[in-house]
């Protein structure tokens, strides 16, 4: 029998070790300080643990067997899942100013100014839709910490280049293709 919740939580392992490891090698953070919206990414982090251990009591398989037995959604949301795990080169934490800034505009970024957002809300909706709906509750509180910090970074590319950026930001959307 293939476990969609091993499969999914091993690659959210993976994916912020990944991202975790390379911090060491991108360029370096400065302007304010990251640590004021710390309270936030914890808040999110204890609400995955919480809803974790509420909903996984017996088993410890992030699967919630009432909410997700349908072995075709589980297969869409672990497809939907896999499409959201991508990361661009120039990430770092939501909301930093990095060291000699350059506005890349290739790749997803030709498409969606926030490409790494969209993929992390992508895979948490792909998440939910594999193995729970209440997962959705760590979707939305993602959703508009993402939005708020797109919105923050926005401004501060708008100051770092502020004709080309204004052009850039008119001909692309800011995290849905074509829509938002």
């Amino acid at each position: 029998m293939f476990h969609f919740s091993i499969v999914i939580f091993s690659c959210w392992v993976i994916f912020w070790l990944y991202w975790l490891i390379s911090a060491f090698g991108s360029k370096r953070n400065i302007g304010p300080s990251i640590r004021r919206f710390a309270g936030i990414r914890i808040v999110i982090i204890i609400l995955a643990l919480v809803l974790f251990r509420l909903l996984n009591t017996q088993n410890y398989s992030f699967e919630n067997h009432i909410a997700a037995n349908n072995e075709t959604l589980q297969t869409a949301g672990l497809i939907i899942f896999l499409l959201g795990l991508h990361l661009g080169r120039n990430w770092g934490m939501p909301m930093s100013q990095k060291q000699d800034p350059e506005l890349v505009t290739s790749g997803p970024y030709h498409y969606i100014r926030h490409p790494i957002y969209s993929g992390i809300l992508l895979a948490m909706l792909g998440t939910a839709i594999a193995l729970s709906i209440y997962w959705l509750l760590i979707f939305a509180v993602s959703a508009v910490y993402f939005i708020y910090s797109a919105g923050v970074e926005e401004q501060l590319m708008l100051r770092q280049f502020p004709k080309v950026y204004q052009l850039y930001k008119s001909k692309t959307k800011m995290l849905i293709p074509f829509i938002f």
